[in-house]
């Protein structure tokens, strides 16, 4: 399966969690997924993924972004992902990740940014 498809099953499983939109309830904004190079726009309305973008795009404005390579995503998207790769902040502990842009959005949305990245984990077979 390729990330960005892993993104647009994010999106239903979201759109899908009422529990996870009230906790995202304040949260419009736009998020820079980067996988080895390749962008991805992430458009949260009021807790709703809204919009998957696939870039590049020197247009398109976000409020921060999470840089990773794809071994490392795969392994932190593992049901039960091993030590260090459980956690995005565990990522960039070990080198294998970046967050750049507005690092306070990020803090004041971290239960649910950490929740809506961490979905993949729960659907059996969506990464292989």
């Amino acid at each position: 399966m390729q990330v960005i498809e892993v993104f647009h099953t994010i999106q239903h499983q979201l759109n899908a969690s009422p529990h996870l939109i009230r906790i995202g309830r304040l949260f419009s904004e736009t998020v820079l997924i980067e996988i080895d190079g390749e962008e991805i726009y992430l458009t949260f309305e009021k807790g709703r993924l809204i919009d998957v973008t696939p870039g590049p795009s020197r247009k398109t404005p976000w409020r921060f972004a999470f840089r990773t390579d794809a071994e490392a995503l795969q392994k932190f998207w593992q049901p039960i992902p091993e030590a260090k790769f459980h956690d995005i902040f565990g990522l960039v502990t070990i080198g294998r990740g970046k967050i750049d842009g507005d690092i306070l959005s990020l803090v004041k949305n971290l239960r649910f940014f950490k929740a809506v990245m961490a979905l993949p984990r729960s659907v059996e077979g969506a990464v292989a």
